[in-house]
């Protein structure tokens, strides 16, 4: 069988899945090609398991200080080169199309009449999961952005839907915790604001990624630039990670067991409505606003950390593939079989109610 794999380059959760997905595929009869949209070119890096890649311009979310901006957004994606780059896309040598949130390749095989497999996070909140902030721009994006004739969600429970378990790649090395030392990614944040914020606790220290960062030292702040391999040896050996409210991070943060607050973007539904989940589980604390103090009485004051064990998703996927059986049942069965081998440690998740997230979670309702 022979895919070509669609991915959103907006965030780098995606690709962190598409990495996973890549290295299952190797072990595998698949013949998969792979095409990303929603940054430039020279904004991607560690590309080195997806070959010869093809890049499309896409549509993309505009981000102003830690918001979507829906005019920007609207008003900045060039609609032209999308409608020109779905009829352009030659699908007549694929069997299946796979996509991770990429709406040129989702659309052409839509129009083509190629079976479409939406796969990620966003195919989740088809079923009753946890919403905060309802807004309805939001749902129609994640129904319609990227659509599929079988749509398979991840999350992290099945809220007694057909959903997966998150797809994790931590990459190999041993996993420890230095008491003091704090991932720090906020890419859609003010930067200049963050590392204000970030001084005024200078007892511990962060390592801080964004794109466009430059390796440096200022105090107890350590700022780097966006990289998979700094970025993964941080991540293994930190005790603490500030993150946004996105699902993949957040996924490797529960297997790794760091303990995790995370800051949803402004004006989206999907990362209020993570916030949410995680306080529902009592995987994790958020806050609408950082500010200095609530940032230093989350890490001064220690909660359990979440000891969670997911399977391999990533080849339980390539072997569904491979099958080739995309029923309802059968994404049903796997869905089934998938949650019989998590393994979470109840005495490690923290359910008392945060009032620090009261707000996320009455908002719109």
């Amino acid at each position: 069988m022979k895919i070509l794999y669609g991915v959103q380059g907006t965030g780098n959760g995606h690709l962190s899945r598409a990495r996973a997905m890549a290295e299952a595929f190797t072990d595998s009869d698949l013949e998969v090609d792979y095409l990303f949209s929603g940054r430039p070119r020279e904004r991607f890096f560690d590309m080195e398991p997806f070959g010869n890649f093809a890049l499309r311009q896409g549509l993309t979310f505009v981000n102003v200080d830690g918001r979507v901006d829906y005019l920007r957004t609207v008003l900045q994606n060039n609609y032209l080169c999308f409608v020109r780059d779905v009829f352009a896309l030659d699908l007549s040598s694929y069997d299946l199309v796979l996509t991770d949130f990429e709406p040129i390749t989702a659309w052409a095989g839509r129009l083509r009449g190629k079976t479409v497999i939406s796969m990620g996070h966003q195919p989740a909140f088809d079923h009753a999961v946890p919403v905060a902030n309802r807004d309805l721009r939001t749902w129609l994006v994640m129904r319609l952005f990227a659509p599929g004739d079988v749509r398979v969600g991840m999350h992290w429970d099945k809220f007694n839907a057909p959903i997966l378990p998150p797809l994790v790649d931590v990459g190999p090395g041993a996993v420890s915790k230095l008491h003091h030392k704090v991932l720090v990614y906020l890419p859609f944040e003010s930067q200049a604001r963050i590392h204000e914020l970030l001084r005024q606790i200078p007892d511990y220290d962060f390592y801080v990624y964004a794109p466009g960062s430059a390796y440096a030292q200022q105090g107890n702040l350590h700022l780097r630039p966006t990289s998979l391999e700094g970025f993964r040896a941080d991540l293994h050996d930190c005790a603490a990670v500030v993150c946004n409210a996105g699902f993949e991070l957040s996924s490797e943060c529960l297997a790794l067991g760091k303990r995790l607050l995370v800051k949803p973007q402004g004006r989206q539904m999907e990362q209020a409505s993570n916030a949410l989940a995680l306080h529902e589980l009592g995987y994790g604390a958020a806050l609408e606003e950082l500010s200095p103090a609530r940032v230093r009485n989350w890490l001064d004051h220690e909660k359990p950390v979440p000891d969670i064990r997911f399977p391999d998703v990533a080849r339980a996927i390539t072997r569904w593939l491979e099958d080739g059986d995309f029923r309802a049942q059968s994404l049903a069965s796997l869905s089934d079989r998938l949650w019989r081998e998590v393994r979470v440690n109840t005495r490690s998740v923290w359910p008392r109610p945060d009032p620090e997230i009261h707000a996320i979670q009455t908002a719109g309702t």
